[in-house]
């Protein structure tokens, strides 16, 4: 038996992914950078370490946006945001309060039943995730995943000790290669099989595909969504997918200086043939 890293980051490089993590890389080539709204995105980062984030974006007829500061150190992170309708939230993660362990207090101002302390724990066999609110009544949740970084089992939790009552209980098997990842999960509480892979099939021109399917025993109800990417060159990047609802995506992504995109998606519903497609822009710009 291997014994536990003596920092989090080695730690982090043997240990399985967290079970959060369980087929996140297929769901961020289905979903990730996908807006139907106008976007814009300003980030400005200081040589302390510091990184200013100001976002926007018109959403049903109103303009919503939050500004954002994240200050990371070699011991701890401080992210703090301001949204539009001046909620704050706050988080501060320190590393290594113990041997291979991170923990994270957030909160938000002012909803005082938001407090809560997570702590992650790495070791070469096993990663473990806990939670719990900070309140009179709290929400606890533990997540585990054992194995290794290519093959992994773990599962979730959640107990409301207010109602005492199970909010959440899932599962999953992880496999992942470089070139090929696939992740089967049992969701809802037992009520739905995931199966999502993905597979790198050009790895020079970067062409990607993936697929996520879905099965509900109470209603017998399948569901699927497949989906592409490519990198047309080093600084564009083009996706698209198609789900069971016949609802197609795609994106165009153009990196036009390091760091700054400019990203543009679109989505048509095959099945409402009088609604126009939805488009989106979003703007990324780093100075």
């Amino acid at each position: 038996m291997a014994t536990n890293t003596s920092s989090v980051g080695v730690g982090m490089a043997s240990s399985p992914a967290p079970f959060s993590e369980c087929g996140k890389r297929v769901k961020d080539l289905l979903t990730k950078d996908y807006n139907v709204d106008h976007k814009f995105i300003l980030t400005i980062p200081s040589d302390s370490g510091m990184i200013l984030t100001a976002t926007g974006a018109t959403k049903d007829n109103f303009f919503v946006g939050d500004i954002s500061t994240h200050y990371k150190s070699k011991s701890a992170t401080v992210d703090v945001k301001v949204d539009s309708c001046s909620n704050v939230s706050t988080t501060v993660t320190m590393n290594e309060i113990f041997p291979s362990t991170k923990a994270a207090l957030s909160f938000k101002i002012p909803d005082h039943k938001s407090s809560k302390l997570d702590v992650q724990y790495f070791h070469p066999h096993a990663t473990i995730n806990s939670s719990v609110g900070l309140t009179p009544s709290p929400l606890l949740e533990l997540a585990a995943a054992i194995g290794s970084k290519r093959v992994s089992l773990g599962g979730e939790v959640g107990f409301d000790t207010s109602s005492a009552s199970f909010t959440k209980y899932n599962a999953g098997m992880v496999f992942n290669n470089p070139d090929l990842s696939a992740a089967l999960m049992l969701a809802d509480k037992g009520e739905t099989l995931k199966l999502s892979f993905i597979q790198s099939v050009n790895p020079v021109s970067g062409f990607t595909v993936a697929a996520e399917m879905t099965h509900k025993f109470t209603t017998y109800e399948n569901t699927f969504t497949f989906g592409t990417s490519c990198a047309v060159d080093a600084s564009t990047l083009v996706k698209a997918r198609a789900s069971h609802n016949g609802k197609i995506g795609m994106l165009c992504q153009r990196e036009w200086r390091p760091k700054s995109l400019v990203t543009f998606s679109a989505e048509y519903d095959s099945k409402a043939i009088n609604a126009p497609p939805k488009l989106g822009l979003s703007v990324a710009l780093k100075p």
